[in-house]
């Protein structure tokens, strides 16, 4: 029987070191998933928010567009100083920040009732946002070897599919009930109620959070030594990688991967954001349907996330799973531009498939970068990629919002969205995988 050893030179059982990480997992990934719900929920009910407050505003797709994607703006601008404070104050304190910040602007948003206030409060929440998502991948890095992480990133990535399961009835339930309620409109009350959960988890997480093996008090003395030696040996077994941030912003991998990535956020966030546009669109018209309709669709996506993340960890081929997930998601939304909205089930089973593989390939992606960079050029690295990635989230909803306000209809947009995701597929096949089987000036990346 193989076995572990830790620093004290005593062996473990491989048995006890998966208790240990189970254990981990239970006190982590939880109150994480919850803080990425929140965080896509008061990312995206402005899509739910859009069926009541353009009417009563007066805005046009067009405006609606720019405020939804200029988040990603303001989460460029701040993601990576986000991302390198967090290696200066620790996890805790930084993603506690960042969820009491952007659970305030969400409250906020209840008064953005002109264009300017809407982009600028759009703005600030990815502002506020920034660097919760890049520095969750790099915490969760701390506590899990590389065998482990599609898993452990598939599941906490799910989060982002099952806010759309909870959150689409519970916005539908809100704008539909409290219209009107203390002379507030439905959108409103969606802005005030989602906001205020994520101040108090944020709270919550200061007393809740560890940032470091070594201060994890809920772990025994000799489960603590048993981890920092998994993880020191899993560090050795990578071999030596970049920490230089200078070498880093020079090597052309991470600006494939940036790409890469903000091909595959197109579709994601076309997905977020037009979603209850695209349902309602095929004849519902009551909003509470369409958060349902959305709540089941969502499904598809948290399965194909988790699944994807257990079938990484266990062929150890990440590229093939994201190329995959990526394929289905691109043809997925060529099929949506299609004149098949007088079909309500073939446009809403058309929808699910292009969540499932634009969510689906989020988590696999993750594991190719990190196998590259340490240290600071980590924290970096995964933040520019991340946020100039994001930036799809910006192109999508302000390219499909100027379209449907020049054309009527989201089609064309939707053609270019589905065109776009299989390009990423075709450079993770022609140029991923060969420089992932060079050798560099870092270990070789396993594909």
């Amino acid at each position: 029987m193989s076995v572990n050893l830790h620093a004290g030179g005593t062996a473990s059982a491989p048995g006890d070191l998966d208790a240990t990480y189970k254990k981990v997992f239970w006190r982590l990934i939880p109150i994480l998933m919850v803080l990425w719900v929140l965080a896509w929920i008061d990312r995206v009910n402005v899509s739910f928010a859009k069926l009541q407050m353009m009417e009563e505003l007066q805005f046009s797709d067009a405006v609606y567009g720019l405020g939804a994607g200029i988040f990603y703006i303001g989460y460029l601008v701040f993601e990576v100083p986000s991302n390198l404070l967090l290696q200066k104050i620790g996890a805790r304190k930084t993603i506690a920040r960042i969820a009491i910040g952007w659970g305030v602007i969400c409250m906020l948003m209840a008064h953005a009732t002109t264009p300017a206030l809407f982009y600028t409060l759009r703005f600030l929440l990815g502002a506020f946002e920034a660097g919760f998502f890049p520095g969750v991948i790099m915490y969760l890095t701390l506590w899990f070897p590389t065998e482990r992480r599609a898993k452990v990133f598939g599941i906490f990535m799910s989060s982002v599919a099952f806010s759309g399961v909870i959150g689409g009835p519970i916005a539908g339930s809100i704008m539909t009930h409290l219209h009107g309620y203390w002379g507030t409109s439905g959108w409103q009350w969606l802005f005030l109620l989602e906001g205020l959960p994520t101040v108090l988890i944020g709270l919550f997480v200061l007393k809740y959070l560890t940032d470091k093996v070594e201060d994890a008090h809920w772990l025994t003395s000799q489960q603590r030594t048993e981890l920092r030696a998994d993880l020191d040996r899993d560090s050795k077994e990578l071999g030596e990688r970049q920490h230089s941030l200078s070498l880093v912003l020079r090597d052309r991998r991470l600006w494939i991967f940036t790409a890469v990535y903000f091909l595959v956020i197109v579709m994601n966030a076309t997905a977020a954001f037009w979603g209850p546009t695209i349902v309602r669109e095929t004849g519902f018209d009551n909003i509470a349907t369409i958060g349902w309709i959305i709540s089941g669709v969502s499904l598809c996506g948290s399965a194909a996330m988790i699944f994807n993340g257990l079938m990484a960890d266990r062929t150890q081929r990440p590229l093939a799973q994201c190329v995959g997930s990526i394929v289905v998601g691109g043809l997925a939304f060529v099929a949506l531009s299609m004149p098949i909205y007088n079909n309500a089930p073939l446009t809403i089973a058309a929808f699910a498939l292009a969540l499932a593989g634009a969510y689906g390939a989020i988590p696999v992606f993750w594991q190719m970068p990190n196998k590259l960079f340490a240290g600071t050029a980590a924290a970096a690295g995964i933040a520019i990629i991340n946020s100039f990635g994001n930036l799809g989230g910006f192109l999508a909803p302000y390219g499909l919002g100027l379209l449907k306000t020049q054309t009527g209809s989201v089609a064309s947009g939707l053609l270019t969205v589905g065109v776009l995701g299989l390009s990423a597929a075709l450079v993770l096949v022609l140029v991923v995988q060969r420089f992932m089987n060079m050798e560099a000036r870092t270990k070789p990346l396993k594909a």
